[in-house]
C-alpha cells in the first residue's frame, strides 16, 4: 500500500509549450514542485504509474514521497489537469510540505449509516450536497478522508458542515473565516413521484385536444 504514495521523477530544464509536448510523446507527465521556502523544481514522471496512483482516492489526500533522481521530498498533490477529451495527466503540481507547518487542502468525505437511518428506511433520498472540504492542518494530522453519520436522519434533516466531526488537530477552513455561512453537506428528501391520481386527471384533457 506505502507504494502508491511514492511517485518517482526526474528533474528537467527545457521549458515551455514544446518541451511538455516532447514530454507528452515520450509517455512522461511535466510537473513543478513547489513550497517550503525553496526554489520550483520542473520534474517530469512516467505517464503509467501516475495514472496508477491516482487510482486511489487516498493519493489525493496523502503526504506523498517524491523521488526527484532519488532525492525524496515529502509533498501533497496541488493541482492536476487532465485532458479534456482523452485519458492524459497533462500536468501536475506538487506541494512541499513541512513538518512544522500548517498545510490546506481537500480531504473527501465519507458518508455511512445511510442504510440505517429512518429517512433511507422510509423511502428517502439522500443527497451528498458535498464531497471533500478543504482543511487546515499539520502534515502529521493530516486524514486521508473524512466521516460523516448521517444514521439519526430522518425525511428533511440535514447535516451542516458546522456539525461534521473533525479529527484532533484538523480544522476547517470554511469555519475559520469571521463571516461563516453555515451549508448543508448531506440532507434526506423524500422521492418525488407524482401521483396516480394526478396523471389520471390529467388523462381526459389529452384525448380532448386529440379530438379538436
Amino acid at each position: 500500500m506505502k507504494d502508491i504514495f511514492t511517485v518517482e521523477a526526474q528533474q528537467r530544464t527545457d521549458t515551455g509549450k514544446g518541451a511538455s509536448r516532447r514530454l507528452r510523446h515520450a509517455d512522461l507527465v511535466p510537473g513543478v514542485v513547489y513550497g517550503a521556502h525553496k526554489d520550483p523544481a520542473m520534474i517530469s514522471m512516467a505517464h503509467n504509474q501516475l495514472v496508477q496512483r491516482l487510482e486511489h482516492e487516498a493519493f489525493y489526500s496523502h503526504i506523498l514521497t517524491l523521488k526527484i533522481d532519488g532525492k525524496s521530498e515529502q509533498v501533497i498533490l496541488k493541482d492536476l489537469q487532465r485532458h479534456p477529451a482523452r485519458p492524459i495527466i497533462m500536468h501536475a503540481d506538487f506541494l512541499r510540505v513541512s513538518a512544522k507547518e500548517k498545510l490546506k487542502t481537500n480531504v473527501p468525505l465519507h458518508f455511512k449509516g445511510e442504510e440505517k437511518s429512518s429517512g433511507v428506511k422510509e423511502g428517502g433520498v439522500v443527497s451528498h450536497l458535498l464531497t471533500e472540504v478543504e482543511v487546515s492542518c499539520l502534515p502529521g494530522d493530516l486524514p486521508e478522508y473524512i466521516e460523516v453519520d448521517v444514521s439519526g436522519l430522518a425525511i428533511g434533516d440535514a447535516v451542516m458542515l458546522t456539525e461534521v466531526v473533525m479529527p484532533k488537530g484538523v480544522e476547517l477552513t470554511a469555519l475559520a473565516q469571521d463571516d461563516v455561512t453555515d451549508v448543508q453537506v448531506v440532507s434526506i428528501h423524500a422521492p418525488h413521484v407524482e401521483s396516480e391520481e394526478a396523471a389520471d386527471e390529467a388523462a381526459p384533457d389529452e384525448a380532448g385536444a386529440a379530438e379538436e
